[in-house]
């Protein structure tokens, strides 16, 4: 019986999807699914003709494949992937590697690449990104976890993904253990990050009475430029789609946002590291404020903002709304990279972060354009604290910081809610500004707690505390962590 390249246990549809884009590229894939009909019609269906075999039990699926073996779960995040860990531990033998292409948690994948370690087997976590349509035409994958596992599935990751116009393979070695899904996480942050920003862009031009044509032709225009991307390009196209009745479709959708929570994990990730990533922060608060859509409902009856109708130029909004969107797009990134790095410093990683940037060009939901300028300012200088110092992105930001600005101020005078653009407007003047008004937080946590502070005039880790109240004595509480 003819052996199998690799394995996939998972038919849903990134799955399928992912055995026809292997098949496509010449290997043989074995597939398993837990409700084995679905195993059954796939053969019989989409698999027919192609060198793809069912297997109706795992026993069956580990028998079918070449030595040493490698197994995809492309099952849903948690208990599941945990239970065919399991179940599978006893049937492989010592170094078959198992990987798993569905969204887990970091901190799970690096406890996983341990456990199956200490049974003598190899484990990945890869993020898979591209949707539908990515994992069947090539997906960016991002793996991590036993290094000895990659030399054993990187030519059929690198043939499956996507690769860039100079035919480089959006899929490289991230790091060990659980850098390959917490690179992914934050990918994810960004793309919650570049999604609310468009929306925030699309809800300014609506307000001032732009209809979904006059849209459309702004973001095909925006497309064109340096603003190119996936997600720009699908706004584009909703923005022009109609239903058979000439219904524009995207009026009609409910205006709550659902979420699968990869947001909130980067979110929680930046306050476990002491990371400001203050716009992805505000992109999954703006849908959790969505989802509450009775209460706005009500509130919408009660609360009257004092605001302005716009009376500008319609042509200069939308031009200092692409600025806007571009400077804010590029402090996402910075915070998103920020992250990366504390993450890389805290957990050992040693993170190539032009690379990254090369994995997202394309099959990915956030490619654009822009990635590449970013791979090229770690081409300069791979120990880049922060995207904002490189020169070419400094140039960007102060010619973009006066529509940015206006952009702000609209916002604020008409009431129209633009937390993402706004948070990363703040960022940047936190970021920039060598004095902040943390020296009376200090002091206002010295006078009620006796938490210490540091002074101007002393050097760093020193600390003093202030009798403010004159009865308090000197008894001081454990220093801050700064």
């Amino acid at each position: 019986m003819q052996k199998a390249d690799i394995g996939l246990i998972g038919l849903a549809v990134m799955g399928e999807n992912l055995i026809l884009n292997m098949e496509s590229k010449g290997f043989a894939v074995a597939c398993f699914n837990r409700t084995v009909s679905k195993v059954d019609d796939f053969i019989a269906g989409r698999a027919s003709g192609k060198n793809i075999i069912g297997a109706h039990s795992l026993e069956e699926l580990v028998q079918s494949l070449k030595t040493p073996r490698r197994i995809m779960l492309m099952v849903k995040a948690g208990q599941a992937v945990d239970d065919f860990i399991e179940k599978l531990i006893p049937l492989l033998e010592p170094g078959d590697v198992v990987i798993d292409g569905g969204n887990s948690h970091f901190q799970d994948t690096a406890r996983r690449t341990a456990y199956l370690e200490s049974k003598g087997l190899l484990y990945i976590g890869t993020g898979v990104s591209g949707g539908e349509e990515g994992a069947l035409n090539g997906p960016s994958m991002m793996p991590g976890g036993s290094p000895a596992a990659w030399p054993l599935v990187k030519d059929i990751l690198q043939t499956i993904c996507a690769h860039t116009d100079a035919g480089e393979p959006c899929c490289d070695w991230v790091g060990e253990n659980g850098a390959g899904h917490f690179v992914k996480m934050v990918h994810n942050g960004i793309e919650y990050g570049d999604m609310q920003m468009i929306c925030e862009a699309y809800h300014l031009m609506k307000s001032i009475g732009m209809d979904n044509a006059a849209m459309h032709k702004v973001f095909t225009q925006w497309n064109e430029g340096e603003l190119n991307s996936y997600l720009i390009e699908i706004t584009r196209d909703i923005l022009g789609y109609k239903a058979e009745n000439g219904e524009a479709v995207v009026d009609k959708i409910l205006d709550t946002a659902g979420q699968k929570g990869t947001g909130k994990w980067t979110a929680i990730a930046a306050l476990d590291a002491g990371m400001p990533l203050t716009l992805i922060g505000e992109a999954v608060f703006a849908r959790c404020l969505s989802a509450i859509k009775e209460e706005r409902v009500v509130a919408s009856g009660i609360l009257k903002g004092q605001t302005t109708p716009f009376s500008g130029c319609p042509e200069a909004l939308v031009e200092d709304l692409r600025q806007a969107l571009y400077a804010s797009k590029i402090v996402s990134y910075a915070q998103g990279y920020q992250l990366m790095r504390a993450a890389a410093a805290e957990y050992g990683w040693n993170l190539n972060y032009g690379g990254i940037a090369l994995m997202w060009r394309g099959g990915c939901i956030i490619r654009s354009r822009f990635l590449g300028r970013i791979k090229e300012a770690f081409d300069r200088n791979p120990n880049l604290s922060n995207l904002l110092l490189d020169p070419f992105f400094k140039d960007v930001m102060d010619k973009a910081q006066a529509a940015w600005r206006r952009i702000a101020v609209i916002s604020l005078q008409t009431g129209v809610p633009m937390p993402c653009m706004t948070s990363a407007l703040s960022y940047f003047d936190g970021y920039r500004c060598d004095r902040l008004p943390a020296n009376l937080l200090q002091a206002q946590r010295d006078y009620f707690g006796a938490h210490t502070y540091e002074r101007v005039d002393c050097p760093r880790g020193q600390f003093f505390h202030t009798n403010w109240t004159g009865h308090g004595g000197n008894t001081t509480a454990n220093t801050y962590t700064a």
